[in-house]
């Protein structure tokens, strides 16, 4: 029997896409309506892994779930990296002419920021889900009204697609995280990409001696991403990825990091995506 997995939205979404293409085509969802509840579907064992979007290459980090991740000790287990192609649907019969208002979620909106200009009078308005759009569309036979999403949307909830590839750049990427409660235990030689965070203290020069400590140990620095510290105001977290070559390289790195920074921690490791 599968596991059940979780995932941001419904069928249709791109969460679900990515389920297909990690776990299989017949695997069991949980579909959540937002990220916190995603979380806590793990937390509560309905489902026994997840899939997060982390990152879009047009709309940037999707910082709240560095901060999930972290603040319910989440472990990242995978990654995968899913070309978005970002459409315009609606009802059978509509046209583009005809819309009043585009629902979608935030994060598709931004990355359709360009399109959107040549249409003022269009409203945009945020909703919880890409697919979720698409499916009230067709069940309320909703006029005037278009969802942003996947062409998977409009197949499987029969609207018309008016505009295609609606996104800003055409290259779109979103990395997505597979993330469960407990570590998955890897083969050292399996792993070449780490999840880590950090806090430092605030001197002058720390952030660029520790940036040295990595590159000194073979590491590539692929993803810093900045978190305020709501306890301690201007003061700041950081979420890196890395990539190496031969794992105690990183070992090595990990042992000395640990002791130069504060509340040091290893969020996953993991195989990278793009190999």
């Amino acid at each position: 029997m599968k596991a059940k997995i979780a995932i941001q939205g419904i069928k249709g979404s791109f969460h679900h896409q990515v389920a297909g293409e990690w776990f299989g085509a017949d695997t069991e969802l949980e579909e959540c309506m937002s990220f916190p509840i995603l979380v806590q579907s793990l937390l509560e064992n309905k489902a026994e892994q997840g899939i997060m979007a982390l990152e879009n290459s047009i709309a940037g980090s999707i910082i709240p779930n560095y901060a999930l991740i972290d603040r319910n000790n989440l472990h990242i287990i995978g990654e995968h990296y899913l070309d978005i192609h970002m459409n315009l649907m609606v009802l059978k019969g509509q046209q583009i002419e005809d819309i009043e208002e585009v629902h979608s979620h935030p994060i598709a909106l931004l990355q359709c920021g360009e399109f959107f200009k040549g249409y003022p009078n269009i409203k945009l308005v945020e909703s919880v889900d890409t697919a979720e759009t698409a499916q009230r569309i067709k069940e309320k036979q909703l006029k005037h009204v278009a969802a942003v999403g996947s062409p998977l949307a409009a197949e499987m909830f029969g609207l018309d697609i008016v505009a295609a590839g609606i996104h800003t750049i055409k290259s779109n990427k979103t990395r997505f995280v597979i993330v469960k409660t407990e570590n998955k235990v890897m083969p050292k030689t399996a792993i070449n990409k780490a999840s880590i965070k950090f806090e430092l203290d605030d001197t002058a020069g720390s952030l660029a001696t520790v940036l040295n400590v990595m590159n000194n140990c073979k590491l590539n620095l692929t993803k810093i991403q900045s978190m305020p510290i709501i306890e301690r105001p201007f003061h700041y977290s950081f979420f890196v990825d890395v990539v190496f070559e031969v794992y105690e390289d990183y070992e090595k790195a990990k042992e000395i990091l640990a002791l130069m920074t504060t509340h040091f921690k290893v969020l996953g490791e993991y195989k990278n995506g793009k190999i």
